[in-house]
């Protein structure tokens, strides 16, 4: 392993001792660096991105061992490398690279991570954009290539347009050429999707969500879409089997409003439907998998054609990621939430 000897013995990191709301998160000034193990790279970190799967897993929604750390998203510059990638030939990282990664454990100083979750950060990306795309990105990314191959003539709808994920998911779809349709809640926000190149918009406001559907049918002349994507969960859910069309493919990919059953899919429609639930985690087993698609939305946002929109840095304080999370839950944002470390 690289030479460590000059690195801190203590770091900050927020580490959580027990699931539960809000008030169980806590910026601990004493919690060893950890040390990389063979095939791992540790990093010094700079920015975390904040999602809504950390509230998840502080909630205790998504199991997880106690005590542990919290964050699934950050950026940094390498600091030391495991025994077995310093000493392999072929291993492209080395110290001083800046890299990102999506593993858990990132709201911390240093972060300890397997190879196969750390992608380098090319030139011509900021550290900061690159840890805000590193989860919403790749998964925005990937739903539509993997979950629903979304291609010219195709028409969509994406829920929550304006947030983090929905605002690369527009994005993406029009780039692709599909007619994208998306929800909000606001006007502010619906300017911001029709900015982000949304060809339909749907403000429902504060009204029930019931009126979606049927302005869904109308925009698609009574058809509906060819695929749903779904971050927001229970709320949608139900009204997700009026806007499809047949043989039209829903993916759920989060549960910002609560948890769908997926049981119920076959009780909902008789549309010959396909319904697949979406996990980041399964697209990453491997270094191979990890570079290509990193590559890809690295190129993309290079290129210009996938524009990263930062709505808020917090400090790295009890008070800033606290704040962080009650923002995200709020629906009073747009775009990505990420963290000063």
């Amino acid at each position: 392993m690289s030479a460590t000897s000059q690195l801190p013995k203590t770091m900050r990191a927020v580490q959580i001792t027990k699931t539960g709301d809000i008030d169980v998160i806590t910026v601990s000034e004493d919690v060893p660096v950890p040390t990389p193990g063979p095939t791992q790279v540790l990093f010094k970190n700079e920015w975390a991105g904040v999602n809504y799967v950390d509230t998840y897993i502080r909630s205790g929604l998504y199991k997880q061992d106690v005590p542990f750390i919290l964050g699934v998203e950050g950026a940094g510059v390498i600091v030391a490398l495991g025994s077995e990638l310093s000493s392999s030939s072929s291993e492209t990282l080395k110290i001083g690279d800046y890299v990102t990664t999506f593993a858990r454990g990132t709201f911390a100083e240093y972060i300890a991570v397997e190879r196969n979750s750390v992608a380098k950060i090319p030139e011509g990306v900021e550290t900061r954009f690159a840890a805000a795309a590193t989860v919403q990105g790749l998964t925005a990314l990937i739903l539509v290539q993997k979950a629903f191959k979304v291609e010219k003539g195709h028409a969509v709808l994406v829920h929550a347009a304006a947030g983090g994920v929905g605002l690369l998911l527009v994005q993406l779809a029009a780039y692709y050429g599909a007619t994208v349709i998306g929800t909000v809640s606001s006007e502010a926000k619906a300017e911001m999707a029709r900015a982000h190149g949304a060809h339909h918009v749907i403000n429902y406001g504060h009204s029930d969500y019931s009126v979606v559907p049927g302005k869904v049918l109308e925009l698609t002349g009574g058809e509906g879409v060819d695929a749903v994507f779904d971050g927001v969960g229970k709320a949608t859910w139900e009204g997700d089997f009026e806007c499809i069309a047949r043989k039209g493919t829903i993916v759920s990919f989060g549960n910002a409003s609560g948890a769908v059953d997926l049981s119920s899919a076959p009780k909902l429609t008789n549309k010959d439907v396909k319904v697949t639930q979406f996990r980041l985690y399964d697209h990453f087993k491997t270094r191979e998998e990890t570079d290509r698609w990193s590559k890809e939305l690295f190129d993309l946002i290079a290129a210009g054609h996938l524009k990263m929109n930062v709505h808020a840095e917090y400090p790295f304080t009890t008070e800033g990621i606290r704040q962080a999370q009650t923002d995200l839950t709020s629906r009073g944002t747009t775009g990505k939430l990420i963290v000063k470390v």
